[in-house]
């Protein structure tokens, strides 16, 4: 019986390694950079937990969470978004009570049901940065600049950030009457997925995809016409400090994101791929979501930025990244000197052996193959040492870990 991974989920096999890591870790030295701390969540969460935070008529709610039943017959369900976890863990652990804005990141896997796609998993992976406990649209600011920060050191230079605001509960009911009325007036433009999404959140409309309604939505009221003063002010310093940062942006005011959490700012970081999979990283304010779970009233804001997504924008940008090459390679036809590999490898050299049984010369062929920077011919008690471009050095065995590590 021949076993293959589940749809919808992808291996990442040692040749994609190299890049992965260098995003990833570029991920984590940027996040330091920042003052944001990493932290770890379960993988799987109370189904409530999502069902309270994303809202109940969401996609990913309605369609796309992996829920189940465990033995004691409790609703779980696989981590289908990072934020959620990451306020129940700061309330859970009293982490309100530690000085405030709380900046924490983590890389993690997400689950969502959804039809895969290029650049799109079942199971995917992405980095989450949250900043709890400030209203401070600097803050803002400073979060957005991060990722594109991550962008350069990357070296990527094809993607644009859409910007905008959605108001709060103080100015968004004021707002969502007034495109509930043009929505009624304009019933004929709208799809059946709009008209779904319309009746969990009116919002949501402007999250179709099909092209003729997302052109006839154009001329919808804007929400940027309805903030409050409050917001508006917000939002117009998270701009200025974007300015001072040199971060370039767009507005576009049907900006909504999909979940019913997002308050005040939201944004979206777009890559070089076409249609729906160009977002490589989106997010803004949450400012009620950890009262929504029992918290103390918390305003936040964070992002999720899909790695798969960003090693394609890398690929297709022709970013890459050489795999690690073994640093020394023992090339024996005697007994294996494994007190040597141990003292190398003790001594902190990546060091390997042939264990295929080859020829001396299908040895050094191996060593050229895993790009060693020395190859040790032992014989007997002489080794010799061979590193590109250098002649030949003979020392005894014994003396051999001492000259490769001096």
């Amino acid at each position: 019986m021949k076993f293959e991974a589940p749809r919808g989920t992808h291996d990442i096999v040692p040749s994609d390694q190299p890049l992965w890591r260098k995003l990833t870790g570029e991920m984590e030295r940027v996040c330091a950079l920042y003052g944001y701390r990493p932290i770890q969540t379960p993988v799987f969460e109370d189904t409530e937990l999502f069902a309270r935070t994303s809202g109940a008529g969401s996609d990913v709610v309605q369609k796309e969470m992996y829920t189940f039943s465990d033995r004691s017959d409790r609703s779980l369900t696989l981590r289908a978004d990072a934020t959620a976890p990451i306020c129940r863990a700061y309330v859970q652990h009293g982490m309100h009570r530690e000085p405030q804005p709380v900046k924490l990141y983590a890389i993690e896997s997400i689950y969502r049901y959804a039809a895969p796609q290029r650049g799109r998993y079942r199971e995917h992976w992405q980095l989450s940065a949250e900043a709890l406990g400030s209203d401070d649209p600097a803050l803002d600011a400073e979060l957005i600049q991060l990722y594109t920060e991550l962008l350069r050191r990357v070296g990527l230079e094809q993607w644009e950030l859409q910007l905008n605001s959605i108001g709060d509960r103080n100015c968004r009911p004021a707002y969502v009457e007034r495109l509930n009325e043009w929505l009624d007036a304009h019933d004929d433009v709208l799809d059946e997925e709009a008209r779904q999404k319309r009746a969990t959140t009116p919002l949501r409309v402007f999250d179709v995809k099909t092209p003729s309604v997302r052109e006839a939505l154009r001329d919808a009221p804007e929400i940027g016409e309805s903030l409050c003063d409050e917001c508006r002010a917000h939002f117009d310093a998270v701009r200025k400090g974007l300015d001072a940062y040199g971060v370039p942006y767009a507005i576009d005011p049907t900006l909504v994101r999909g979940l019913d959490y997002y308050t005040r700012t939201t944004f979206e970081f777009r890559g070089p791929e076409e249609g729906a999979q160009s977002a490589i990283c989106g997010g803004g304010r949450y400012d009620y979501l950890v009262e929504e779970i029992g918290g103390p009233a918390t305003p936040a804001i964070g992002f999720g930025a899909g790695i798969e997504r960003l090693v394609l924008a890398a690929e297709r940008e022709g970013i890459g990244a050489e795999p690690p090459a073994i640093e020394v390679f023992v090339v024996t036809e005697a007994e294996k000197p494994l007190a040597i590999l141990a003292e190398l490898r003790r001594r902190g050299l990546s060091a390997d052996v042939d264990y295929a049984g080859r020829s001396l010369k299908g040895q050094l062929t191996q060593a050229q193959r895993l790009g060693a920077d020395t190859t040790v011919i032992v014989e007997g008690d002489q080794a010799t040492i061979r590193r590109r471009g250098e002649h030949d050095t003979a020392v005894p065995v014994t003396a051999l870990v001492d000259r490769l590590t001096q």
